[in-house]
């Protein structure tokens, strides 16, 4: 393996836009009671609307994932960073809902790379055990942009409205696409450089993928893991900790807050433990495996004993967030059974299975709350919460059991 030019340069500007990315998908969370006032929006619209980003975000991925292994982390992320910029912007002017769904769908579209140029970027440049500490320092510092949609942006709503976060959004997109296109160096010297084929024989490589017996198996589990977070720090935690919860603004701002720190200290922690046994013998999948149950156990305790209390609420939505973010360290798992040339087509495939998925649940959460009429003060009815939450254990546990019921690949 070519020595490095350092994590400075490859993964902490990657990090970058992921940090944008993290930030602009919980920020809903923050700001959606605000959109739903504004706009008068039902649960469903509410959903629909915070969907739109992760619908635009899936129709990118597989594009993206060959425009990756083609052209590289570089060139992609700059120039896609800059459309995010024009989607924040189109949001920041938006006159109704229909031209806010708009600027979130271009936003979509342009923080479409966002993790996965950062894996491709790591998998070309560190050795196979090092990638999955590698890309959880990078999400730790990534998602700092989570935890700041929550009590900073709080306090910073007073001074420049929901508008005036997106138009900062838009300035710090325009300086990650300068940085990153600075930064972050090409291929390795020696790598495989991709031969140029028609369009229609890289799309096809997507078929190679999905019909690998080990990708199969995991991917499930996989996906709904790292679903469950895109779904509630996105959008339904926010409204489960003041309806549920029963918490004020400015406790719910700190419960999302300590919520991300989850993500982030997850990211982190997980990643370093997943490189860590995996250098010593075990299964990449060891640590998404103990994710799964962490992320059962919390959403079992939310239906069948929900927490009362700022600090019991907000360990378990903690613990939620935490276990999940193992999502990740699936991805550059399941990544190590194919070659490098296709790294950045096999987290795209996993992403975009994942975004359908983010997409179905957010707007089949938002329809499940609307079965119960509205809450006098706005919110949506407790029972509502309890059933969508059964059916996310419910999903996920039966992805679990797919792991073991599957036909066995290579992969183990």
């Amino acid at each position: 393996m070519a020595s490095t030019p350092g994590f400075a340069r490859i993964t902490l500007p990657l990090a970058a836009i992921n940090f944008l990315n993290q930030g602009n998908r919980a920020l809903v969370a923050t700001i959606g009671p605000l959109l739903a006032i504004e706009f008068g929006l039902s649960a469903a619209e509410l959903g629909l609307l915070a969907a739109c980003f992760f619908g635009a975000y899936a129709v990118a991925q597989l594009p993206i994932g060959v425009a990756l292994d083609l052209h590289g982390p570089r060139k992609v992320q700059s120039t896609l960073a800059l459309v995010s910029a024009v989607g924040f912007l189109v949001s920041a002017a938006a006159p109704d809902v229909w031209a806010l769904a708009i600027g979130r769908i271009i936003c979509g579209f342009g923080l479409a790379a966002g993790l996965m140029a950062m894996l491709k970027a790591n998998t070309q440049w560190y050795p196979k055990h090092r990638v999955a500490a590698v890309t959880g320092a990078g999400l730790f510092l990534a998602g700092m942009g989570g935890m700041s949609a929550t009590v900073p942006v709080q306090w910073a709503l007073p001074l420049l409205g929901w508008r005036g976060i997106f138009v900062l959004l838009a300035v710090l997109a325009v300086a990650a696409s300068v940085w990153i296109r600075i930064a972050v160096p090409d291929r390795p010297p020696g790598a495989v450089v991709p031969q140029r084929r028609s369009l229609v024989h890289e799309m096809g490589e997507f078929g190679r993928i999905f019909r690998d017996r080990a990708f199969l198996r995991f991917l499930p589990a996989v996906m709904v893991l790292s679903a469950l977070n895109f779904t509630y720090q996105g959008l339904w935690a926010g409204p489960w900790l003041r309806d549920v919860g029963g918490l004020a603004d400015g406790p719910r701002s700190v419960a999302l807050l300590i919520y991300a720190m989850g993500l982030v200290t997850g990211s982190l922690a997980t990643g370093q433990a997943a490189s860590f046994a995996q250098g010593r013998g075990f299964s990449p999948m060891f640590v998404p495996y103990i994710g799964i149950a962490g992320v059962l156990a919390a959403q079992a305790v939310l239906v069948a004993a929900t927490p009362s209390g700022f600090w019991p609420v907000a360990v378990t939505w903690f613990l939620f967030s935490f276990c999940g973010s193992v999502g990740v360290m699936g991805y550059a798992a399941m990544g190590q059974g194919f070659p490098p040339e296709l790294q950045g087509r096999v987290a795209t495939a996993i992403n975009f299975s994942m975004l359908v998925l983010v997409f179905a649940l957010q707007t089949g959460i938002g329809a499940i709350l609307d079965l119960w009429p509205r809450q006098p003060g706005g919110g949506w009815d407790p029972a509502g919460y309890a059933v969508a939450l059964s059916v996310t254990f419910l999903l996920q546990a039966l992805a679990a059991l797919w792991i073991v019921a599957a036909p066995r690949g290579k992969a183990g």
